[in-house]
């Protein structure tokens, strides 16, 4: 039986997702331009890894909500367009954690092997990782793609559906091969975090100079576990979400919407705070920008009051 909101409930929950988009765009734009306004970001991969993983969060933030929206206007859209949104959004998706283990990467060449770190951590090196990360995260998944246009009709492409991965991508074998590569990547995402973490903590209570360094480096790898946590609920909120149904089952839709919310759309609020505002660096220069824009905001101002008393006293002239 087909269950939709009332007017009202399917208006407020839009404006709330929409609001949040509007937030963190916000967010995420200041960011991305304090980035590109200030050369001391630009050969540091510490930096370029991060500013990655804003923009990728916030293609994926937007890809996700415009699906959210378009499902409460149209309900269903041709699968040619709900293929294009839900590859990139698995992309996106996808690559977080993949960008979260690198990082974690680059921290722990920094403390545990700082005499090499700018021989090994290159802005070069750091370009062509990204690139090695999107094809970790295309690869497995563009296959979907290819067996479904080796499967299906043409007139597949051409019907109407409700846009979620399992209506377009129906085979079951790719259903398996998602799950297997699920936990591979979370595995080795997860030790990784793990490995470096311990290393640091040993390097910190070893060196006794560099305490505060390592100190904020494995706060800040603890972090990305947090948020590698978050990013694998979308993983096992599938699961949850059958349970919590069961539990609750006059409440499938507020179910639905509580774990788009907490799924998709809360993890993304960390990546700006873990570097753009925990980091020391980088909130100095934010807070530059925004200091510039209020000077130049209140020099508009000024301006346009003396332009508007000019052209009184003008006026009284004539």
């Amino acid at each position: 039986m087909l269950v939709r909101d009332t007017f009202t409930t399917a208006f407020v929950k839009n404006l709330i997702v929409v609001l949040v988009w509007l937030i963190l765009s916000y967010i995420n734009g200041t960011v991305v331009v304090t980035f590109f306004r200030h050369q001391a970001f630009y050969d540091d991969p510490r930096y370029i890894l991060f500013i990655h993983m804003v923009i990728n969060d916030a293609i994926q933030l937007t890809v996700t909500i415009t699906l959210f929206v378009l499902s409460y206007i149209f309900y269903k859209i041709n699968v040619s367009f709900c293929c294009f949104f839900i590859l990139v959004a698995v992309f996106t998706t996808r690559n977080t954690p993949v960008n979260l283990a690198s990082m974690a990467i680059e921290r722990y060449i920094a403390i545990c092997n700082p005499l090499r770190h700018a021989q090994i951590c290159t802005a070069r090196r750091t370009y062509i990782l990204i690139g090695l990360i999107w094809f970790i995260s295309v690869a497995p998944d563009i296959t979907d793609l290819f067996v479904t246009l080796a499967t299906k009709s043409l007139s597949f492409f051409h019907q109407s559906v409700f846009c979620l991965r399992q209506n377009v991508f129906k085979d079951p074998v790719l259903a398996y091969k998602r799950q297997a590569f699920d936990a591979i990547y979370f595995s080795c995402v997860f030790l990784t975090l793990v490995y470096t973490y311990l290393r640091i903590l040993f390097a910190a209570r070893a060196l006794s100079t560099e305490k505060t360094s390592a100190q904020r480096a494995r706060n800040t790898i603890l972090l990305h576990g947090g948020q590698l946590a978050m990013c694998m609920l979308s993983y096992v909120s599938p699961s949850v979400e059958v349970v919590l149904r069961l539990i609750f089952p006059g409440r499938i839709l507020e179910i639905r919407f509580a774990n788009y919310l907490i799924v998709y759309i809360l993890p993304r609020f960390l990546s700006p705070i873990i570097y753009g505002v925990r980091d020391r660096k980088f909130r100095r220069y934010l807070r530059r920008y925004f200091l510039s824009n209020r000077h130049w905001a209140k020099t508009q101002k000024v301006a346009n009051q003396d332009g508007g008393d000019l052209r009184d006293n003008e006026d009284r002239a004539f």
